[in-house]
């Protein structure tokens, strides 16, 4: 492999993109190394053969740039300008593009302020609750655009992974236990067995498509305002033609690495709504297993670093945890509109272990699914007749049944005003064979008006006339625990969390 030192030496210097004396900032990965000059970036790949890519040639570095900026302008295409060549010049130096002969490929990138990185906003504490919807609905919407690629993926796609991931993490022992390591791969060889039929019938039906392949915080931005996708795998079709779930695993996992177990939970259950991917939530586990071990045998080669090492571990403890066997369960989460049970569910949902938490499922969001609307979308009054409530109701049932046999908890968040609504919930726990905790949420209706009044891009049309109606309804005997919401969210989850691990060891 010949050096590339001459065309770096060009990429550093600021007269080489007509700016002499400008500034240029490098930054080194081990497969490329970028130059940031004005509102440019340029990368230049690396000369390297590793056993999971291989740019060693000139030829392979152009293929490699030109399928990189065409992969990447399906999500960001305002990011990825263009492909140049870095020329040899009849006078011997070197120049973008016109005559001589090529010395080497980079691919043109417009510069964005770097903190607008999602890793960097999650240091700061700026990863919303709203951004992070945002983000799963531009992925949802990435992933049903994205090419079908079915002779990848499946059971042998993910016994690959598992494969290239154990012999991988046995070469970091130490700073990693050779012990967890091969728990580890017993864990996930049995997780396959039980789930290959499952991943090949996905596959099988267009779930294994074309995607980012490395979708985590880093490679994420806010671009003109908006989360952008880029920077996705463009050198291995293995590793980026995959089941659609396990692309997105890969944001869950690493939000949940960084302790943000609230929001990891929520792109999960946020992308299931939006999508027809409920029948893959018994792999999401298995996904996330072997995308904290990819990282844990990445991370573990760097362990000359300081907290590198550690963070292998708590990368393998991760891949680890996620396997744990789970306490399915059924929460019912009722009361009138305004009571907080939306914003209860989604905190209680990421208190379940392990991680991704419980699925929850969501009434106000399946009445918009069953009429081809967005969550956020409002609907006429014609979709809240009562035939119109017994269809939503029936299929938040089947959805938490599926959820149940997937060997998830499920918080089921409705208003459950009938009692003949409350009593199917619980026995649908019953068919499943799990404990059922309903909780009936409680607040003045001076509160539950004032709360009404301030949604603003909900998935609930409830406004005050509708929640005048409400507290003029007999709703029967509640023989569920009551908790009481005036004191906001907070109070409200605290003595919801206590009931629970009260009533169902998690």
């Amino acid at each position: 492999m010949g050096t590339q030192d001459d065309v770096i030496g060009f990429l550093a210097e600021g007269a080489s993109y007509g700016s002499p004396g400008a500034a240029v900032e490098r930054h080194d990965t081990h497969i490329s190394i970028v130059f940031l000059v004005g509102d440019r970036a340029y990368k230049l790949k690396r000369a390297v053969r590793l056993p999971y890519v291989d740019f060693s040639t000139l030829a392979r570095r152009e293929r490699f740039c030109r399928a990189e900026l065409a992969l990447n302008r399906r999500t960001a295409p305002s990011l990825y300008l263009g492909v140049r060549a870095v020329r040899r010049r009849p006078d011997g130096k070197l120049g973008f593009d016109g005559e001589g002969l090529v010395e080497d490929w980079v691919l043109e990138m417009r510069r964005f302020d770097p903190a607008g990185l999602f890793d960097h906003l999650a240091t700061a504490g700026g990863l919303t609750p709203d951004l992070m919807r945002a983000l799963t609905d531009e992925i949802a919407a990435f992933h049903q655009a994205a090419e079908p690629m079915a002779q990848h993926g499946g059971r042998a796609g993910l016994a690959h992974v598992i494969a290239v991931n154990h012999a991988a993490l046995g070469d970091a022992c130490p700073p990693l236990d050779r012990d967890a390591v091969d728990r580890l791969h017993d864990a996930s060889i049995d997780r396959l067995a039980a789930l290959g039929d499952l991943l090949d019938r996905r596959r099988d039906a267009g779930k294994v498509r074309r995607c980012h392949g490395d979708l985590h915080l880093r490679n994420i931005c806010l671009f003109e305002g908006a989360p952008t996708l880029f920077d996705c795998l463009e050198f291995d079709d293995g590793l980026s033609c995959i089941d659609v779930l396990y692309d997105v695993a890969f944001l869950v996992m690493d939000l949940a690495h960084r302790g943000l177990t609230e929001l990891a939970n929520g792109v999960l259950n946020r992308y299931l709504d939006v999508t027809t991917e409920l029948d893959g939530l018994a792999a999401v586990p298995l996904f996330v297993s072997a995308r904290a071990a990819v990282r844990a045998h990445v991370v573990a080669r760097q362990a000359d670093r300081p907290g590198r090492a550690e963070e292998a571990r708590a990368y393998l403890a991760l891949a680890a945890a996620a396997l744990r066997s789970r306490e399915p369960c059924l929460v019912a989460v009722g009361g009138l509109s305004g009571t907080g049970k939306s914003t209860l569910a989604r905190a209680l949902a990421a208190t379940f272990e392990p991680v991704p938490g419980a699925r929850v499922i969501r009434s106000d969001v399946l009445r918009k699914r069953l009429r081809g609307a967005r969550p956020e979308a409002r609907l006429p009054p014609a979709a809240y007749t009562l035939e119109a409530n017994r269809q939503v109701y029936d299929e938040l049932n089947r959805q938490a049944a599926a959820a149940l046999a997937a060997g998830f908890p499920v918080i089921a968040d409705a208003a459950f005003l009938r009692q003949d609504e409350r009593a199917a919930i619980a026995d649908g726990a019953a068919r499943s064979g799990v404990p059922f905790v309903g909780l009936w949420l409680e607040a003045p209706p001076e509160v539950l008006v004032e709360r009404v009044g301030a949604r603003r891009n909900d998935a609930s049309d409830a406004d005050a006339a509708v929640l005048q109606g409400q507290l003029r309804i007999d709703v029967g005997r509640i023989d569920w625990h009551r908790i009481d919401m005036a004191g906001g969210v907070a109070a409200g989850s605290t003595a919801a969390r206590d009931l629970l691990q009260a009533t169902h060891r998690r």
